[in-house]
């Protein structure tokens, strides 16, 4: 039988890892879409041949750069289709494989856009994390680097929180580390069927 497929997402600041990890912790394998990413653009990544087919100036010993992406977006309109177009099967790829090897009975796929590139439509049960608007600003903002400009950039790449919440199955509150936890047991006990999480 196959495994549950939970979806779990959140924006920025949300605490989305933290309820990931407590998954991981419980039990349940987590695939992770942005470490996906990472392991696609690495130096032996299989979107390493495509993105030096359509942009070679990307692709160096160390695999893609992200910086030249982001770079190559900003200069050409067309240039973020053309990288969807290269990476998306290939992480839906991934995540497949993932599935095929899971021994468990439920699996959780952290995906940062699940509601914004709808990949939602593949999940038995959609997650979303979230907290109040100045936890989340408090919690960026503390990242290195981090500034208002960026953080707002961000934001307007995601879907508002209060969409999210209204689309989802599941809300878990992760405004303390125990109402997270309090939400993925919650979360624990529906996949096992009332049994202790």
């Amino acid at each position: 039988m196959s495994p549950l497929k939970i979806g779990l997402t959140g924006s920025i600041g949300m605490g989305k890892t933290t309820a990931a990890r407590m998954f991981a912790e419980a039990g349940l394998p987590v695939w992770d879409a942005d470490a996906a990413v990472h392991r696609l653009y690495a130096p032996d990544g299989a979107a390493v041949p495509e993105i030096a087919r359509i942009r070679p100036q990307a692709v160096g010993p160390d695999g893609v750069s992200r910086d030249a992406l982001k770079q190559w977006i900003a200069e050409d309109p067309t240039a973020l289709a053309q990288i969807e177009a290269v990476v998306h099967p290939l992480v839906a790829a991934d995540r497949e494989a993932f599935l095929a090897r899971a021994d468990a009975p439920a699996v959780v796929f952290d995906v940062p856009l699940l509601f914004e590139t709808g990949a939602d439509a593949g999940m038995d049960l959609t997650v979303v994390v979230s907290t109040d608007p100045e936890t989340q600003k408090a919690r960026v903002m503390v990242r290195p680097g981090m500034t208002e400009a960026q953080f707002a950039t961000i934001l307007g790449k995601q879907m508002p929180d209060a969409d999210k919440r209204e689309r989802a199955d599941v809300v878990i509150h992760s405004d303390t580390l125990d109402t997270a936890r309090a939400g993925v047991k919650d979360v624990l006990r529906r996949v096992r069927g009332g049994g202790d999480a």
